[in-house]
């Protein structure tokens, strides 16, 4: 099993809690004695780091009780209540990660849960991806089926299951007891709200992609995903990009039903309608050649935006763009031709659309590719308008 991509960055911001794992380092080392509410507990070593902070196998001194603690920067107040919400429920009946005891030390927020054996990302790594049998994976699939049930009675969503995210409780003890761990990103079933983005993007559901309303179900689609790895062995599709993973599921379900399609806020970054000989018109899958003039259309509209603020945010009034040059610029008049000094007859792509988009604005929702929300991405924007003041040459999005 290769390491899938994480997410990417598009259409709003998704995390609620910051984690700054670089002002970890010189911080919590092995060794380092941690004062909780409910015990003192000895850092014996670290058991992997990620985006969120770092994870440590600790020793509760006094006892011979073992704990893993996440030591993340920041508050992760959200993930704290998360874990109260569910220590309203059995733990061990729902086959979810119990909470032991959370604490501040210095600037970090230190959570301790019970400590488990090992995921079955890393499991399945261990036996060189051998699939698992049919029984090993109905054992498997019935706990976190009842997991996701447990989740459902307090209104509660996990937003992230993948394989990383499900552990083996003790493997040698308990031949695959799992547990569901990872509530970093989860939230309540009442804040799900139509076009967020959330989900590793393997393993996102459809709904996701197209921008459907959302719920719980979400995460059925990627429990059914991670049984599908579990009985191949593999990845059942690349994640080079969001439309090759749609294909990939177009090609093993069929096409999604048309009032579903037309429901969705971005199904018009991977399908097109097309007109049948009926005269009706209907979604039809992009074709990868028509895909890839999406995306390039959509570059070239970046591209030629930040060329024309460039040329407006020049430091010598002298080279500045005039309103006449600036309305004869391509971004107004990207895929026409460019009108000549004097023409009057010519009127540019964006004053059609402006005129077209007053006439539907009432009941159209303005949609976007994904690859244009992917290039105006916070950092990515910031990162082009910089370019664009140290350099006179022509820029191109990154």
């Amino acid at each position: 099993l290769g390491s899938p991509v994480t997410s990417r960055t598009t259409r709003r911001p998704q995390n609620r809690v910051s984690y700054t794992l670089g002002l970890l380092d010189g911080e919590v080392r092995e060794g380092f004695i941690l004062l909780g509410k409910k015990g003192v507990y000895k850092v014996e070593k670290f058991l992997g780091e990620g985006s969120f902070g770092r994870v440590a196998k600790c020793k509760k001194l006094g006892t011979d009780k073992v704990v893993a603690i996440k030591i993340v920067s920041g508050s992760a107040q959200t993930e704290i209540n998360l874990l109260k919400e569910l220590s309203k429920i059995d733990g061990d009946k729902h086959n979810l990660v119990k909470m032991v005891d959370c604490f501040r030390y210095k600037s970090y927020t230190c959570i301790a849960m019970e400590l488990l054996d090992q995921s079955l990302y890393d499991f399945m790594r261990e036996r060189y991806n051998q699939p698992l049998t049919v029984e090993e994976i109905k054992t498997i699939a019935w706990q976190m089926i009842v997991a996701l049930k447990g989740l459902e009675s307090i209104n509660l969503v996990h937003c992230d299951i993948k394989l990383d995210n499900i552990m083996l409780v003790d493997q040698v003890s308990e031949p695959f007891r799992v547990k569901l761990i990872d509530f970093g990103v989860s939230d309540k079933i009442t804040n799900m709200r139509t076009g967020r983005l959330m989900q590793n993007m393997v393993y996102r559901a459809p709904e996701v992609h197209l921008g459907l309303p959302l719920d719980q179900r979400v995460d059925m689609w990627s429990l059914g995903y991670v049984l599908c790895v579990l009985y191949t062995g593999t990845f059942i599709h690349g994640w080079d990009s969001e439309y090759d993973i749609i294909r990939a599921m177009v090609n093993m379900q069929g096409m999604p039903e048309q009032k579903v399609l037309n429901q969705g806020l971005y199904t018009e970054s991977f399908f097109t309608k097309t007109e049948e000989n009926s005269g009706k018109k209907l979604w039809k899958l992009d074709t990868p050649l028509q895909q890839s003039l999406k995306t390039e259309k959509s570059k070239r509209e970046v591209e030629q935006f930040v060329d024309l603020l460039k040329r407006m945010l020049m430091m010598d009034p002298s080279k500045r763009i005039s309103p006449s040059e600036a309305l004869r610029h391509p971004f107004f008049t990207l895929g026409r031709m460019q009108p000549t000094a004097g023409s009057n007859n010519t009127k540019p792509a964006a004053v059609e659309v402006h005129q077209q988009h007053e006439a539907t604005q009432a009941t159209n929702v303005p949609q976007r590719p994904a690859a244009v929300l992917q290039e105006m991405s916070p950092h990515g924007a910031a990162l082009v308008l910089l370019r664009s003041c140290r350099s006179t040459q022509t820029l191109r999005a990154t």
